[in-house]
């Protein structure tokens, strides 16, 4: 296995690291909404909110900003993977959370909204992922409903960057199966 190669630190980076408010302010502007949203698409009866798991991400961030090394863009991965280990710990902390994903999963029925209903509201997009194995739905969550890219995934999840493309077909495959959708002519890569 090689080294990855170090990347310097963008303008951005570097003033955060010496402690400048406007330079913390811009990386939370940057990457604060998408962070939640993933923590909430992730999140399950029982679990710990959603918000929570952001602010201490946030604060280990701040306190590690040192160690890291990278753009402002980098960052967003960086701190997407330490959230994605919060939520982790927190679900081993917590058991109901563990009872209360493998009930959601069972019993989650999936249906098409109605002509009132809008077709993707969070709600809705919360039981269709429900319905996926962890892995899976924190893919599809990053991909399809935070329209990260595949290396930006990736850096979030601590995983591959086939890992991520293997995930995401595997999710798609299943969601499309429990929604009844036929499945697309030719297949989407990235």
């Amino acid at each position: 296995m090689g080294t990855r190669p170090v990347r310097a630190d963008d303008e951005l980076v570097t003033a955060a690291k010496r402690g400048d408010a406007t330079a913390w302010r811009e990386l939370y502007r940057a990457h604060a909404g998408r962070l939640l949203l993933w923590l909430e698409a992730r999140s399950s009866p029982g679990g710990e909110a959603a918000d929570d798991l952001a602010a201490a991400a946030w604060l280990v961030a701040a306190e590690r900003i040192v160690d890291f090394t990278g753009s402002s863009s980098d960052f967003g991965g960086w701190l997407f993977g330490i959230a994605r280990k919060h939520a982790a710990n927190a679900s081993r902390r917590t058991a109901t959370r563990i009872r209360g994903l493998d009930t959601l999963a069972t019993d989650a029925e999936v249906t098409v909204a109605g002509p009132d209903t809008p077709l993707l509201s969070d709600e809705w997009v919360r039981n269709a992922l429900a319905v996926l194995p962890p892995r899976e739905r924190d893919v599809i969550a990053c991909t399809e409903v935070l329209d990260l890219d595949v290396s930006q995934t990736a850096a979030a999840l601590g995983m591959t960057a086939v890992a991520v493309r293997v995930a995401r077909h595997r999710g798609l495959k299943r969601l499309r199966s429990r929604l009844g959708a036929p499945p697309p002519d030719r297949p989407d890569m990235e």
